[in-house]
């Protein structure tokens, strides 16, 4: 069974039997990504840049997977509360983090 990601504290029709504790995610989108996407610049359509916006997708992806496997690993049903938080790392490598709480449901 997978596990719910959500940024809502419950889900609908389920009760909260236990809180697990706090879980997260991490990636780290390193320095290539950057001198890709500023080659990808000459792209940019309307102010925006398609290859940026990817690897963006996919460093969040990345991230709320790692959380969902933690709270897998600690038996949760659903992950509440869920927030996305992105920043500079060294100034060329920006990190994407998922956390949320771990849950067991009814």
């Amino acid at each position: 069974m997978a596990v719910t990601v959500t940024t809502t504290g419950s889900v609908e029709g389920k009760q909260v039997v236990s809180y697990l504790g706090v879980v997260a995610g991490e990636t780290i989108l390193g320095v290539n990504v950057f001198k890709d996407i500023t080659a990808g610049f000459r792209n940019i359509v309307g102010g925006r840049s398609g290859k940026y916006e990817e690897e963006l997708r996919k460093g969040r992806q990345t991230a709320i997977e790692e959380m969902a496997q933690r709270a897998t690993e600690m038996g949760a049903d659903a992950v509440l509360g869920v927030k996305i938080d992105y920043e500079t790392v060294g100034g060329q490598m920006l990190m994407v983090t998922a956390c949320g709480t771990a849950v067991k449901l009814s």
